[in-house]
C-alpha cells in the first residue's frame, strides 16, 4: 500500500532535487558518475553531467515545472501502478517517464535497463531524503506484473515483444526514432558547431541525436567536415574510435563511397538511423518536396533541427536537440495525459 503523498509534497521533493543538482561536483555525485562509467563506458562524466544539467534546467526548474502541470487534472484517487521499461542508451534517459508517473501520483514499477542501473537509483535516493514516504512511489522489479498500465521504450524489435505481452494493458510503446536536421547553405559556422552538439552529444546514441541531415543539391559537404573536426577529441574515446575504425573498414571493403574527417563519417543513405560515428545525408530539390518526404516518415523522426520552422513538426534550433522541455514528449505522445486519463 502506498503512503499517501500530496501533490505539494511531490513538487517540493522535485524542488529539493533541483537544488541538489545545482552543484554537480559534490563528492557523492562524482562517485556515482564513476560507478556508472565503470558499468557502462559510454557514460563518461561529461555525458552524465550533460544529462543531469538537462534534467535540472529543463525538467526540475520550479517555474517550468509548475507551468507544465497546470493543464492537467491531477486529482486525488487510488494510485495506479504503472510499469516502466526504461531505455539505457544515454544517461538517465528514463527520468521523464519516471517524473510523469511521480507527479501524477502513480506507483512506478521500474524495470531498469541493464546499461543504466546507477544514475536513476541515485536520484531517487536523493528524492527520498526530503520525504521518506516518497519512496513508496517507486518499486524496482525484475518482471512486470500486477499493473494498470505500461510505458515501454526500446527498439523496433523489442516493441513487437512489448505489444505481444502488454497489449492488453493501456500502454505507450515506443520504437526507434532519430533526430533529423535540414541545412539550407545559409548556416553560419556557429550554427554548424551547434549542430555538432546535436550529432555528437552522448556519442550520438540518443533518439534525439541528429543521425541524418538533408542538404540542397550542390551543397559543399566538406564545409561540414571542416567545422565538425573541432569535435575530434571524441576519437580519444576507445569505444567511439573502435566504431569509427570498424565502419571505415566496412565501407572500404564494400566499396561504399564516404567522406570523413577523423571523427565523423558522412554517408549518403536514405535511412534515418546511422551507425555510431556515422552521419547520413540526403539531397533535396525544393522545400515542398522535402516537406512531403518528412511528413511521410513522421513516425521515424523524434525531433527536427533547422534554421526555419517546418510545418507539422516541433522546431528546434541548432544545438538544442538534446534539450527537450517538459512538454516535448517522446514520439509526440502526451505521457501526462495518458497517466491522468479517466
Amino acid at each position: 500500500m502506498i503512503d499517501q503523498t500530496t501533490l505539494t509534497q511531490r513538487i517540493d521533493t522535485l524542488g529539493y532535487l533541483w537544488d541538489f543538482l545545482q552543484n554537480l561536483e559534490e563528492e557523492e555525485t562524482l562517485e556515482m558518475m564513476d560507478q556508472a562509467y565503470a558499468e557502462n563506458p559510454w557514460f563518461t562524466r561529461d555525458n552524465i553531467r550533460l544529462a543531469l544539467e538537462g534534467i535540472r534546467d529543463e525538467f526540475l526548474e520550479p517555474g517550468k515545472l509548475n507551468q507544465w502541470i497546470k493543464p492537467y487534472d491531477i486529482t486525488v484517487r487510488k494510485p495506479q501502478r504503472v510499469g516502466l521499461i526504461l531505455a539505457g542508451n544515454i544517461p538517465a534517459v528514463g527520468f521523464h517517464d519516471l517524473l510523469c508517473c511521480f507527479v501524477s501520483g502513480a506507483v512506478a514499477l521500474l524495470k531498469y535497463a541493464e546499461k543504466d542501473k546507477v544514475i536513476l537509483p541515485f536520484l531517487l535516493k536523493k528524492m527520498t531524503e526530503r520525504y521518506p514516504a516518497i519512496g513508496s512511489h517507486f518499486e524496482v522489479v525484475e518482471r512486470l506484473k500486477d499493473m494498470d498500465a505500461v510505458i515501454a521504450t526500446g527498439s523496433d524489435n523489442s516493441a513487437r515483444y512489448f505489444n505481444a505481452y502488454f497489449g492488453k494493458y493501456p500502454h505507450i510503446i515506443r520504437k526507434n526514432r532519430n533526430g533529423v536536421a535540414i541545412l539550407t547553405g545559409e548556416e553560419s559556422e556557429s550554427d554548424l558547431l551547434a549542430l555538432g552538439r546535436d550529432i555528437f552529444s552522448f556519442f550520438g546514441l540518443g533518439c534525439r541525436n541528429v543521425s541524418k541531415i538533408y542538404v540542397p543539391k550542390g551543397y559543399d559537404l566538406t564545409r561540414i567536415l571542416e567545422v565538425l573536426h573541432q569535435y575530434n577529441e571524441l576519437a580519444n574515446h576507445n569505444k567511439y574510435k573502435n566504431n569509427f575504425d570498424y565502419n571505415v573498414a566496412l565501407f572500404l571493403i564494400n566499396r561504399v563511397p564516404y567522406l570523413n574527417n577523423g571523427c565523423l563519417i558522412l554517408l549518403e543513405d536514405e535511412r534515418f538511423a546511422s551507425r555510431i560515428a556515422t552521419l547520413h545525408y540526403g539531397y533535396y530539390q525544393d522545400s515542398q518536396t522535402l516537406q512531403e518526404e518528412l511528413t511521410h516518415h513522421r513516425d521515424r523522426i523524434q525531433c527536427l533541427v533547422s534554421l526555419e520552422e517546418v510545418e507539422g513538426f516541433t522546431h528546434f534550433h541548432f544545438g538544442e536537440a538534446q534539450l527537450p522541455s517538459l512538454a516535448d514528449y517522446a514520439d509526440g505522445i502526451d505521457t501526462m495525459a495518458f497517466l491522468n486519463r479517466k
